[in-house]
């Protein structure tokens, strides 16, 4: 008897775990119908997509939504378990437009709710379009993913700009713990060393970068570091894995010529890894 509540107390234990779950930010440059129908390209986007419960898309430019939704098919035909999507509507000031793409497990993670940050402010080009998760096993513990993609020429402005996003999250859900992701073009001619004193979401205590500044987050001969994560919360820093956080260079993962892996971006994903619970 006290062997079978012993196995009892053990399975009911496991059910309340939370399994490790992979978020990634990745710029795949101009998708749309074009990029996919290159069939090398859409394979590894595919592969590389297929590693993770949660992955932001940026740089989406398909207003039909033809090439997110072949893109879903092919991806769910490759994994033995479903993903889903949310994405945001077109973004951007003048005639270029953009939107944010979130590709999720569903066995992992559902999705909660979302909030379009108000354009209006016009502090981003690209305002951020914040999903909240919850992750499926964990008794409704919950995930805010704040993403960005900032204009390179105001980097410095937009990435500040996050900590009044960060304010209107806890106003709003109660909540500090977040996670701040996307190509914020955080390094080189857009953001120097001198501008980081001027980044509320840098010089504040509150919030944790994983990526550090000497990372090459780019294909090709550039070294900069420029796709971020950062979190916030005493609970989501507890959460993150130590020492997961790192750029996935899928040209050397998949043996890709130089050629080949721009044609996919020219930017490796940055991931992050949240640990069991």
């Amino acid at each position: 008897m006290k062997q079978l509540l012993l196995l009892v107390f053990g399975l009911v234990s496991l059910a309340q775990t939370v399994s490790p779950l992979r978020i990634c930010a990745f710029n795949i440059q101009s998708f749309g119908d074009t990029k996919l129908s290159d069939e090398g390209t859409s394979k590894i986007i595919v592969k590389v997509l297929s590693r993770y419960d949660i992955a932001l898309v940026q740089e989406v430019r398909d207003s039909d939504l033809s090439a997110v939704n072949e893109l879903m098919e092919r991806l769910n035909r490759a994994s033995k378990e479903p993903y889903e999507f949310e994405i945001s509507q077109s973004l951007g000031r003048e005639n270029y437009k953009e939107m944010y793409l979130f590709i999720y497990r569903t066995s992992s993670v559902s999705v909660v709710d979302q909030y379009q940050f108000p354009s209006k402010s016009n502090a981003f080009s690209r305002a951020p379009f914040i999903l909240k998760f919850s992750a499926s096993e964990s008794n409704g513990k919950e995930l805010i993913l704040v993403p960005l993609h900032t204009a390179p020429n105001d980097a410095v402005a937009e990435i500040d700009a996050l900590y009044d996003v960060y304010l209107k999250i806890i106003d709003k859900w109660g909540t500090d713990n977040m996670m701040f992701l996307g190509d914020f073009n955080a390094d080189c001619s857009y953001v120097g060393k001198k501008d980081w004193a001027s980044i509320r979401l840098r010089t504040s205590e509150v919030f944790k970068w994983l990526i550090p500044d000497e990372e090459d987050t780019t294909v090709g001969h550039s070294d900069c570091a420029y796709d971020r994560i950062v979190v916030s919360g005493a609970q989501m820093k507890k959460w993150v894995k130590p020492n997961s956080a790192k750029v996935f260079d899928f040209q050397e993962e998949f043996k890709l010529s130089q050629e080949k892996a721009l044609a996919v971006s020219d930017h490796f994903p940055v991931e992050v890894t949240l640990k069991s619970q």
